[in-house]
């Protein structure tokens, strides 16, 4: 066990994570789609004192369906660009990080590297990326470029949540794993491609940049190649810190975020099996500094949240999640958020089952009471989210 305090995240979408949060009284559907309902949200959690919010996105309309859209119209459909959300959000904000999914199929790796520099640039140093992976044909037939087969639903089952891929879509996986790894080490290249001190601005001289500290990275993968350097210049953080949501369910678990990654969001349903997936994660080779291991978990939180969430279910019983679903008192939920950080959980993202008010329960119920039992913060003491998470400095492989 580390007496380390936690690291809390949350993972914000639309209404919540649960299908019938948008009819929840507390909820104005109208405003979902505006900038006021994101800022009150990320101010909320920066007020809470937490880490990092990370941002949903996706190629294509929310489903509960794999193979493609459901035609649903009771259930929350739509979002806006993750990157360019963070972006308007960032000048609201003073300390919280920012981490938008932006998915790594079917889009260039020079577009999202700049796009996350760029966040990095206008939040000082707050930002993140979210990989993803995009492995449903409906979304491929968006952009025309490549065909990716339909998934198979299970035998036996109706359930189009439940597939098991054949020969070719296991090949397919591993494959978009490997580009997903491919674009990462692209945008750390095109981050480092400008030196520190790349940028002179002598007016008496006329001398803007250092041509010799700008840099090409020369990268050439199985989908694509990128010349380089960067047309924006060398983020605040150096390198913006980048997470990965694994299942341990890909061709090889967890080699994506132990190659690619700072963090890792693992979804364990029990402490022991939190136990089981950070040495997994553990075994994994990886260069540089460990990998920091947050559990997701989709909570209903305050004494009300057992009461809140039966009304909901009553109007949309929601999928069984990926994720373990917490109901209860803030109380019982940092019992067990440190019982499980017994098994070398660092850190949690926490999913809201309807927003605003279990975001408030996080942020006005739980933090308080860890901070209570000595296990978070009462005050941000870094100005980057690499200083939040305690990772080291970035060094550039390119400076001499």
């Amino acid at each position: 066990m580390t007496d380390a305090p936690v690291h809390l995240a949350v993972a914000l979408d639309g209404a919540g994570w649960h299908p019938a949060a948008w009819r929840d009284p507390a909820v104005n559907a109208r405003e979902l789609f505006t900038a006021r309902h994101w800022a009150g949200l990320v101010a909320e959690a920066e007020r809470g004192l937490l880490d990092l919010v990370t941002i949903e996105d996706s190629l294509g309309l929310q489903s509960t369906r794999l193979d493609g859209p459901d035609g649903r119209t009771d259930q929350v459909r739509g979002r806006f660009d993750a990157v360019l959300l963070a972006a308007v959000l960032a000048p609201l904000t003073t300390h919280i990080g920012l981490v938008p999914t932006a998915t790594t199929t079917h889009t260039e790796p020079f577009h999202v590297a700049i796009g996350i520099a760029s966040l990095d640039h206008v939040s000082l140093g707050r930002a993140g990326w979210r990989v993803q992976v995009s492995g449903r044909g409906w979304e491929a037939d968006h952009f025309g470029r490549r065909e990716i087969p339909a998934l198979i639903p299970k035998r036996d089952t109706a359930d189009q949540r439940r597939w098991e891929p054949d020969e070719r879509s296991r090949e397919l996986i591993g494959e978009l794993f490997q580009e997903a790894a491919d674009a990462v080490e692209v945008a750390r290249r095109l981050w480092d491609s400008w030196e520190e001190d790349a940028e002179i601005r002598d007016v008496a001289t006329g001398r803007f940049i250092d041509r010799d500290k700008l840099h090409y990275i020369d990268f050439t993968g199985s989908r694509f190649s990128v010349k380089g350097p960067s047309i924006t210049p060398r983020p605040p953080q150096g390198q913006p810190v980048v997470t990965v949501l694994d299942h341990g369910g890909s061709a090889v678990p967890y080699e994506l975020p132990a190659r690619s990654a700072d963090v890792v969001f693992v979804t364990p349903h029990g402490r022991d099996h939190a136990r089981d997936i950070v040495e997994q994660v553990r075994n994994v080779p990886r260069d540089g500094h460990p990998l920091k291991v947050f559990a997701d978990l989709l909570v209903h939180v305050g004494d009300d949240a057992a009461d809140r969430k039966a009304r909901l279910d009553e109007l949309d019983q929601p999928p069984e999640s990926d994720a373990f679903t917490f109901t209860g008192t803030a109380a019982e939920l940092a019992d067990l958020l440190l019982d499980w950080r017994e098994s070398g959980i660092e850190g949690y993202r926490l999913r809201p089952g309807a927003l605003p008010l279990d975001l408030e329960g996080i942020t006005r119920q739980l933090v308080p009471e860890l901070q209570r039992r000595g296990a978070f913060r009462r005050g941000y003491e870094a100005a980057t989210l690499r200083g939040h998470l305690g990772l080291p400095p970035a060094t550039n492989r390119y400076a001499s």
